[in-house]
């Protein structure tokens, strides 16, 4: 499995606050939606990964397993990746604006 940094990949430095990991999120949501970009699987992929990353940093007890232990500690506690998207992509979206 290929090592993923979270806060590479949303552009925030590691001790960036929620608002920050937000604010990032939005930016990288806006530019990588597949809406935007149909048809274009590299930017497609860049926004599940804005996805999961934001998934991880923005849940503090996701965060804290990731800081400490890295992908193998979010693997060991039950998580092993972007969730997908259950149910209307605009109702995360939503949540996070």
């Amino acid at each position: 499995m290929e090592k993923r940094d979270y806060y590479e990949i949303l552009g925030v430095s590691k001790d960036a606050d929620i608002s920050d990991i937000k604010r990032a999120y939005r930016r990288c949501a806006k530019e990588y939606h597949p809406d935007i970009n149909r048809g274009d699987s590299e930017t497609a992929e860049k926004f599940k990964r804005a996805s999961e990353a934001y998934e991880v940093l923005s849940d503090s007890n996701k965060r804290r397993i990731y800081d400490t232990y890295g992908d193998s500690g979010l693997e060991n506690h039950g998580y092993s990746g972007f969730s997908g998207f259950s149910g209307d992509i605009f109702d995360l979206i939503s949540d996070i604006m």
